[in-house]
C-alpha cells in the first residue's frame, strides 16, 4: 500500500473539496481501477469511487453519460457543472498527478 502525502490540514482541505467534483467508476478487482486507486492513494485524495460492475443504475449512468461500459472512468465536473468523462488508468493518472501532486 503506498503512503499517501501528508500536507497542512488547509492544504488537505482544499485538495479534498477540489476531490468532490470527481467521481471514480471502477471494479473493485479490475487491475487498472487498482493502479488508479493506489495512485489516489498516494496522492492522499479523497475520491468517491462508485461501483460499476454490480450497481446497474451506476452501470447504465457510465454506459448512457460516459458513452461506454469501461472501467476506470473518472468522471470530472468542471466549475460550470459541466462532465467531462475519461477513460484509461494512464491518462487519469496522469491527470490526478498534473491536477493534486503540486
Amino acid at each position: 500500500m503506498p503512503k499517501g502525502i501528508k500536507r497542512p490540514e488547509k492544504e488537505q482541505q482544499k485538495i479534498d473539496s477540489e476531490a468532490k467534483n470527481l467521481t471514480l467508476y471502477q471494479f473493485k478487482t479490475c487491475p487498472f481501477c487498482i493502479k488508479v486507486k493506489r495512485m489516489m492513494r498516494r496522492l492522499s485524495l479523497n475520491i468517491e469511487t462508485v461501483d460499476a460492475q454490480h450497481d446497474t443504475n451506476t452501470r447504465e449512468e457510465l454506459l448512457t453519460q460516459g458513452g461506454k461500459i469501461s472501467v476506470p472512468c473518472l468522471k470530472i465536473i468542471d466549475e460550470h457543472g459541466q462532465s467531462t468523462w475519461m477513460y484509461e488508468s494512464s491518462e487519469i493518472n496522469d491527470y490526478l498527478e498534473q491536477r493534486f501532486a503540486g
